[in-house]
């Protein structure tokens, strides 16, 4: 499924970036096979993605260690789901 997660935080976008990636990679292949960042600002990203496994994404953005690294950032997401229009 196609993602959209926009987001807003304090730390720079290229902490962000880093970070964000960090937790994505560590999901590894199975859950989110592509995903690409657009910088909409000092502290808002655009994220897209495809999700292979919505369950995992949902249990690792609600995780301890998602929702302590969202506090001290003080990031805040939306989620978007995307569907082709032909």
């Amino acid at each position: 499924m196609n993602t959209l997660i926009i987001s807003t935080f304090s730390c720079t976008f290229e902490e962000f970036k880093t970070d964000v990636s960090g937790f994505i990679t560590a999901m590894g292949k199975e859950v989110v096979s592509e995903y690409e960042f657009v910088q909409a600002g000092e502290h808002k990203s655009h994220l897209l993605m495809n999700v292979l496994d919505n369950e995992a994404l949902e249990a690792e953005m609600t995780s301890d260690a998602a929702k302590e690294w969202d506090e001290k950032n003080n990031c805040k997401d939306t989620v978007y789901s995307i569907e082709l229009v032909e």
